[in-house]
């Protein structure tokens, strides 16, 4: 469904300064109904890329398809199999009702809203918002403009749907609501989806692959299940009554396998990555140093937080 050849995107400099190299040569694709997660850190050139694939930034080389058609040459017919929400929920008007949103921004892509009335229905169904169909989109809360702008964005029929942190700024349940839903979409409705996040749950959670950006250039491009199991490594996570001695904390910090996960004057969570046996019995070591009370020390799972991490560290190199 989407085809991305050597893509690049340099930004000019100022006079007498070189330019900003924001993608560097990528290229991918991503099957139709494929739910696909586009990560990295910020700068990495993720909005960019999402930009270019939806046409608002034209790329400095390289070359773009949309379901076999080409996005430079042809970029009307190209931008009619694609929907966008970008910038959180800035594409729904604050002084129309929800339903108002969708009945316009299908009249905006050529569709006329009184055929669609189920499809309006089903969406304001499938987002629970039918009973704030009526209420105008500034007045719901940031999770309800959330859900209206995505349902926005599927109300055009469109095949390839791009979303730029779609959970940004939402709560736990929010955010959870709106996985379920893109994997709803995908599974449903046979949608091509790519959503930019900083949201690893969003990333285990939902996608079935992901590509992993750096300093513009793909580093990683895999299931989000290989990329687990290539990084599983045994990780414990120790318990302290109390918080940690100035001491402590810098042999602890000067391990590359420790992470400070919380720390308070009441308890203290180590997170441990063994990849080798010494490194768990120096830690210990490093607690009883100061007589730190170990409550527990269970394992913990792999996730894909660390994953990412150690993705950007270099851990892909091998891969």
């Amino acid at each position: 469904m989407i085809q991305v050849e050597a893509l690049e995107k340099v930004y000019p400099g100022r006079k007498g300064q070189a330019g900003v190299k924001a993608v560097d040569n990528i290229s991918f694709g991503v099957h139709e109904g494929e739910l696909l997660g586009f990560l990295g850190p910020n700068g990495a050139g993720k909005t960019t890329t999402v930009k270019m694939l939806c046409g608002l930034i034209r790329p400095s080389s390289g070359r773009i398809f949309i379901n076999g058609i080409d996005l430079l040459q042809r970029r009307i017919s190209a931008l009619a199999d694609v929907s966008a929400v970008l910038e959180g929920n800035r594409n729904i008007y604050w002084r129309l009702t929800a339903q108002e949103n969708l009945e316009f921004f299908a009249a905006v892509r050529g569709l006329n809203p009184a055929r669609l009335r189920n499809e309006i229905g089903y969406y304001l169904k499938l987002f629970n918002l039918t009973e704030k169909r009526d209420v105008e989109a500034r007045k719901l809360s940031r999770g309800m403009q959330q859900k209206l702008a995505i349902a926005v964005a599927l109300i055009s029929q469109s095949k390839v749907v791009l979303l730029d942190e779609p959970t940004l700024g939402l709560d736990v349940q929010a955010s959870y609501e709106i996985r379920q839903l893109l994997k709803q979409i995908v599974k449903e409705q046979g949608r091509t989806v790519i959503l930019t996040t900083h949201d690893m749950n969003v990333v285990q959670d939902a996608c079935q692959r992901v590509i992993i950006v750096n300093e513009g250039r793909i580093v990683a491009n895999d299931s989000v299940h290989n990329l687990l199991d290539l990084f599983k490594v045994k990780v414990y996570r120790i318990t302290v009554q109390g918080g940690l001695t100035a001491e402590q904390r810098q042999a602890l910090l000067a391990m590359e396998e420790v992470i400070i996960e919380e720390e308070s004057p009441i308890q203290t969570a180590i997170s441990v990555r063994l990849e080798e046996s010494q490194i768990l019995y120096r830690v210990i070591g490093v607690l009883e140093s100061n007589h730190s009370p170990i409550e527990s020390i269970d394992q913990d799972q792999n996730n894909f937080e660390r994953v990412f991490l150690q993705i950007l560290e270099g851990g892909s190199q091998g891969a």
